[in-house]
C-alpha cells in the first residue's frame, strides 16, 4: 500500500475557491456540436442553456509549466497532493433549481467535503469529494457533488483495464442513443473543457502508462449525455440525477446510452459495444422538497 497519510490529506477538508465564466454562443454551439442530436430539448426561445453545460464552465486553466505528469494540473493546491497517480471520475450527484441561460455570468463556489481511503480490487483507493454550487443573477441553479477517485499505478504484466462482464440490458428500455466513440469526439470534448488528461488523447500513454486498452471516454462526457436523455424522456430536467462510474469505456466503439422510466424517474446507463456497463445513473423527477425526505 503507498504511504497515504490521511491525517494530512483530510487537512484539505474545507478548502474553497470560486471561479466564474460567461455562458456564450460560441461555448453553446460548440456543446451543440459535439454531442448533438443526443441532447434534450429545452427552452431555446427563452434562451436557455444545453443541460449539463456547466461541466464546460470555468475549467481550471494551469500553465503549461505546472502540469502534472498525466496532463492535468499538480497535486497540492485546490486539491490534496494524492501520492496516486491515476486519477477518475467515480461519480456524483447534480440537483438542478434553475437552467442556465445564454448570457450569463455564472459563479461556482467549490468546496472539499471529503477524503477517504479504502482498498479495492485493483488496490488502494482515494476518494475526494467536491461540492459545487452555480449561481447566475437569478440566484442558485446547480448544486453538485463530486467524486474523484484516486489509483494506483498500473504494474508490469497488468491486464488492459477493462469493463467487468456484460450486464444484463435493461429490460424495456424506453429510449436508447448509439453514439460513435471516435477520437474526435474525445478531442472536441477535451478541447471544450480545456481537459488535459492524456489519457484521452495520447494512446501510447493511455496504454502504457496507465494500462488501458485504448483511450478513454470523459466520464462526464458520459453523465452528460445520461443527464440528457433522462430529461428527454421526463419531458423536463430531473430535480436530482445521481451516477457512478462502473469501469473505463474504451474509444474507437460505438456505445449506447439507455434509459428506462421507473416510478418518478429514470434508470439509465451506458453501455460498450459488447454490452458491459460503464456508467450507472438514476434521475428523479420529484421536487426537490420531496427528494429531501
Amino acid at each position: 500500500m503507498p504511504d497515504l497519510d490521511i491525517d494530512h490529506l483530510r487537512g484539505w477538508i474545507g478548502r474553497t475557491r470560486v471561479v466564474e465564466d460567461l455562458v456564450t454562443p460560441r461555448l453553446v454551439a460548440e456543446y451543440r456540436a459535439t454531442l448533438a442530436p443526443n441532447l434534450a430539448p429545452v427552452g431555446e426561445g427563452e434562451g436557455e442553456a444545453p443541460l449539463a453545460l456547466h461541466w464546460c464552465l470555468a475549467p481550471e486553466t494551469p500553465a503549461a509549466d505546472t502540469l502534472g505528469p498525466d496532463g492535468h494540473a499538480a497535486k497540492g493546491g485546490f486539491l490534496p497532493p494524492v501520492p496516486l497517480p491515476r486519477r477518475m471520475w467515480a461519480g456524483g450527484e447534480v440537483e438542478t433549481l434553475a437552467p442556465l441561460r445564454l448570457g450569463d455570468r455564472v459563479i461556482r463556489r467549490e468546496t472539499v467535503a471529503d477524503v477517504a481511503v479504502k482498498e479495492g480490487r485493483t488496490g488502494t483507493l482515494c476518494f475526494v469529494t467536491v461540492r459545487h454550487e452555480y449561481e447566475t443573477p437569478r440566484g442558485l441553479a446547480i448544486r453538485e457533488r463530486q467524486d474523484i477517485v484516486y489509483r494506483e499505478a498500473s504494474r508490469p504484466g497488468d491486464p488492459p483495464a477493462a469493463a467487468p462482464p456484460a450486464a444484463p440490458a435493461l429490460p424495456g428500455a424506453d429510449l436508447a442513443w448509439s453514439v460513435a466513440a471516435t477520437p474526435v469526439l474525445l478531442f472536441r470534448y477535451s478541447a471544450m473543457t480545456f481537459n488535459g488528461h492524456r489519457f484521452h488523447y495520447d494512446f501510447p500513454y493511455a496504454t502504457q502508462v496507465e494500462g488501458y486498452a485504448g483511450l478513454v471516454v470523459h466520464g462526464p462526457m458520459q453523465a452528460s449525455l445520461l443527464l440528457n436523455l433522462a430529461a428527454s424522456l421526463l419531458g423536463r430536467p430531473p430535480a436530482r440525477f445521481r451516477y457512478r462510474g462502473v469501469s473505463p469505456m474504451i474509444a474507437g466503439q460505438t456505445f449506447t446510452v439507455a434509459g428506462r422510466r421507473e416510478g418518478g424517474g429514470v434508470s439509465g446507463f451506458t453501455a460498450d459495444a459488447a454490452g458491459r456497463r460503464c456508467m450507472e445513473a438514476e434521475s428523479l423527477q420529484v421536487e426537490n422538497s420531496e427528494a429531501e425526505s
